[in-house]
């Protein structure tokens, strides 16, 4: 249905609200870092998070946070063909929905400073557009063929190539008569009215299953400017010259989530700090930062669900909802406890693996066009039917490792919470299947860990699975192609969550018994540790001791040569560079430079990468100030020797003592490399840090873990870049200037963190 018909037909509730979140924000964020970027997020008429981002290459991108992670894009280009200079032609947004709440709809002005020509639209998922950047299909003629998805490509032709009477029984279940009806839903379709005051340009594309709508609107002053359509291309001009001003609406038919309140989310102890910062009138950027932050946390908190991040990971990910759990637990609420365990629980695959990602909406229907594809390639054609009759049900991605061995933390924390009336505890075991659910994890966790309890060798650890291309992928939070420098096991894997994942399932399983819950465990692996606590806790005992095989321990000498050759293989610029600054030769034969290392291979032998991951043991275990030091030592020494970089802070990775493969991978792949810092990993060092300090025993020194934490955060804070997601660096005139990663959120969960590190640092004064 056209979407003026729509509109007409029901009445419309409307407000006009200013953004909730804009970057670049004067007195906040370095204008610098942001060259050629700019964007703003509003709520929606059901709170739900809508942000516009404009980029230099004229790319407007609309995503809507949703229940379907929808989005809206189109490339503007002046009349030389030169991206167009954009700005906003609105102080705000005009938010509504229909009465009945069926539609959503958000408006808002744009403006350029000459005619316009408008093309290139995609209408669907964010993980589509994702995907139509990283292929920089921006770069086409803005009348290129739609960007079309191979999946849904080949699932027509398979269509087209049945018999009459099974065609159309597969037509039927996606809602049309003919494949090229079919077909015609892969490209938008664009109309042009004019009035007498304004005129509008609609753009609608209906989800390939025919079941959900996108409606974008352009629509301007028929006084002040006149537009044109050719083919897929709009054009926009003023015949009196000067600035171009149009408005843009999009509109769904996709259901909203649930929003949370910061009451809601955050517990009484923090709501009296945030109080307390914003009495500080003496420090008001120091509250106005809070105050974004707040904002921000609220954008991806939903009762279904927490997001990962805005605008490039507007779905769960079990990992980062976890990871925001553990460090978080200062700061919110039991209630959102619940929430995440429950949303995990929910995914759950049958055999306990927690869902790392899922696929929404056009993502959705994507990845079952292509199951679809393989059961038609097998001749299984009823199952390939019946895969059609739920081309959007959301997928759940169980390939990651590392989310398995989380939840049971964040679980037996929520357990073990006195906070919580152990009816409410029994209440929410009690529905959705839960305390199965949960046993079900539990039983994994266990089964993994059984081959090395029972002989701890290195190549009995947990291990990544191997991709079709033979290596062994990434399937932790590194998870990028060469993120372990492909190592096989994991260190944070295996020395950091696998140990404590048991611990936390004994934890668990006295609570069950402390409230009268007595489960049937079925599962052999659980049943022997739930029967026999001497037999979890010597399988504790054995995995707390993997870290010896990850302990890397080189005499200065071999450091020092391993460093120079690394260094020799840089870029002529960054070699000088380094050189300029390292105190690597000063490295001694009776000097060791020690670490634990990223992972091992496939023999069980370490590979000496230098890695931020051991920060995440001050997280999860009370520590001595000995061990602290030991742990951090390698983080917080110089690069390259180290990880830590003045000005911009301790990078993600060091592959100096690696070898020529492990430089050349990371160079070509730079998302975990040397040249990284992660805002994920400075908060979980600055919270490590702070509860081992408030956690030491009395008259411990902890001096020097102060000092760490006075570094850390005078080096993020000269790069500008803190509360990025991530964050670079470029060689300039000899100097190294921060820059921001090209792929980075603007409101990402894990940068969020630091909501709880803040509170952390600023403890309230007896």
């Amino acid at each position: 249905m056209p979407l003026l018909a729509v509109l007409f037909a029901v009445a419309l509730t409307r407000d006009t609200v200013p953004p909730y979140l804009a970057f670049p924000e004067p007195g906040l964020d370095d204008p610098a870092a942001y060259e050629g970027y700019q964007t703003r997020v509003y709520q929606d008429a059901s709170g739900n998070a809508f942000q516009v981002y404009l980029k230099s290459t004229g790319r407007v991108v609309n995503l809507w946070a949703d229940a379907a992670n929808e989005s809206v894009g189109f490339t503007v280009r002046d009349s030389t063909g030169k991206p167009a200079e954009l700005g906003w032609g609105s102080s705000g947004a005009a938010v509504s929905q229909s009465r009945e709440g069926r539609t959503r709809s958000l408006s808002y002005g744009l403006e350029a400073p000459s005619a316009v020509r408008i093309g290139l639209f995609l209408l669907g998922s964010m993980r589509v557009e994702r995907d139509f950047g990283y292929a920089q299909h921006d770069s086409l003629s803005l009348d290129a063929p739609a960007f079309i998805q191979p999946e849904l490509s080949q699932l027509i032709e398979h269509i087209g190539k049945l018999k009459a009477a099974e065609r159309a029984r597969h037509l039927a279940l996606l809602g049309v008569r003919t494949v090229g009806a079919l077909r015609a839903r892969l490209s938008p379709r664009i109309t042009l009215q004019h009035g007498d005051t304004a005129w509008t340009v609609e753009v609608e594309q209906p989800s390939f299953d025919g079941k959900s709508h996108l409606w974008l609107v352009l629509e301007g002053d028929a006084r002040e400017t006149v537009p044109a359509v050719s083919g897929t291309v709009v054009t926009i001009r003023r015949p009196a010259g000067g600035a171009v001003r149009w408005s843009v609406r999009v509109t769904t038919d996709a259901p909203a989530l649930t929003p949370l309140t910061r009451q809601e989310i955050f517990n009484d102890e923090f709501h009296r700090f945030y109080a307390r910062v914003r009495a500080d009138t003496a420090h008001p950027e120091r509250f106005r930062r809070l105050e974004r932050e707040v904002r921000g946390f609220e954008l991806l908190c939903y009762r279904e669900k927490m997001m990962a991040g805005l605008p490039n990971f507007a779905t769960y990910f079990g990992r980062d909802m976890l990871m925001a759990a553990l460090l978080m637990r200062p700061v919110w609420s039991p209630e959102m406890a619940e929430h995440v365990i429950a949303s995990a629980l929910g995914k759950l695959a049958p055999d306990g693996d927690v869902s790392h990602e899922e696929a929404l909406g056009g993502q959705a229907i994507r990845e079952h066009a292509a199951e679809y594809n393989r059961l038609m390639a097998a001749g299984q054609l009823a199952r390939a039917r019946a895969e059609l009759a739920n081309l959007a049900a959301t997928r759940e991605n169980h390939s990651m490792v590392d989310d398995d061995v989380q939840l049971p933390l964040v679980a037996a924390d929520y357990f073990a919470d006195p906070r919580v009336p152990a009816a409410e505890k029994r209440r929410f075991l009690s529905e959705e299947h839960r305390l199965e659910r949960l046993l079900a994890n539990l039983a994994l966790v266990a089964r993994r860990a059984a081959p090395y309890a029972r002989d701890p060798v290195a190549t009995n650890l947990v291990s990544f699975p191997r991709a079709s291309d033979g290596i062994w992928r990434s399937a932790s939070w590194r998870d990028s192609r060469v993120g372990y420098g492909g190592g096989r096991f994991a260190m944070d894997v295996n020395v950091i969550w696998m140990p404590r994942a048991l611990e936390a399932a004994g934890t668990i399983l006295d609570a069950l018994k402390g409230l009268g819950v007595t489960p049937t465990i079925r599962d052999a692996a659980l049943a022997r540790f739930a029967r026999d606590r001497v037999a979890l806790a010597r399988a504790v005992a054995v995995w707390r001791d993997a870290e010896r095989y990850f302990r890397v321990g080189l005499p200065g000498q071999d450091a020092a040569a391993r460093i120079r050759a690394r260094l020799e293989a840089l870029p002529e610029v960054e070699r000088g560079y380094w050189e300029g600054v390292s105190w690597f030769t000063m490295l001694s034969p009776r000097d060791t430079v020690r670490f634990l290392a990223l992972s091992l291979d496939a023999a069980g032998q370490p590979i000496p990468i230098v890695n931020t991951d051991p920060a995440m043991l001050l997280l999860v275990d009370s520590l001595s100030t000995n061990r602290v030091s030991e742990l951090i030592a390698p983080i917080m020494v110089k690069y390259p020797v180290g990880l830590f970089v003045n000005d911009l802070g301790p990078l993600v990775a060091n592959d100096a003592y690696a070898t020529r493969p492990v430089w050349d991978a990371f160079r070509a792949d730079r998302y975990h490399s040397p040249t990284v810092v992660w805002g994920r990993d400075v908060n979980i060092l600055l919270a490590g840090l702070a509860r081992q300090i408030r956690g030491a025993a009395p008259g411990s020194d902890v001096g020097f873990l102060k000092d760490a934490v006075q570094r850390i955060v005078t080096a993020v804070d000269s790069s500008g870049l803190r509360h990025a997601e991530l964050w670079s660096s470029r060689i300039d005139n000899g100097r190294l200037a921060p820059i921001r990663y090209g792929t980075s959120s603007d409101v990402q969960l894990w940068s969020l963190t630091d909501l709880a590190v803040q509170y952390l640092l600023n403890p309230p004064t007896p």
